[in-house]
């Protein structure tokens, strides 16, 4: 069985997106990956989307969803991306849950590509981290 995590964010159109399509980039099929949000948006992050297109990884197929409770309860990692979206651990989860804190929280569209790009960059350190923990 393979390793799995769950990204969320709070409108599941950007961090949590951007994170879940860098790690199916970077660990394939070696890891299950899901994401969500707390309160989902009606779209994706078209610059969430053109940072993703720029380092060749794809969101692809993918739009705002909320949780799956089934999905929080059996996944080994839970990983909250920035400080707006809140997930408590419900009874029976299989993983724990971690926040990912970035240098500037806010990856909106407000604020244009370079702070999602930025957004990106240290997204995708984290999850060369999660990958080798996660594959242990």
């Amino acid at each position: 069985m393979s390793a799995s995590v769950l990204f969320v964010c709070k409108k599941n159109g950007g961090k949590s997106q951007m994170a879940a399509a860098l790690m199916r980039q970077h660990a394939g099929d070696a890891i299950t990956v899901y994401s969500a949000g707390t309160a989902p948006s009606d779209k994706l992050s078209a610059l969430a989307e053109e940072a993703i297109i720029e380092v060749g990884a794809s969101m692809e197929g993918e739009y705002p969803k909320p949780i799956d409770p089934e999905i929080l309860r059996s996944v080994d990692r839970v990983i909250v991306l920035g400080d707006e979206a809140k997930v408590a651990s419900v009874d029976g989860m299989a993983g724990v849950i971690e926040t990912w804190t970035f240098a500037d929280q806010d990856a909106s569209d407000i604020g244009g590509g370079d702070r999602t790009r930025a957004i990106r960059d240290q997204i995708a350190e984290y999850i060369r981290a999660l990958a080798v923990e996660l594959l242990r």
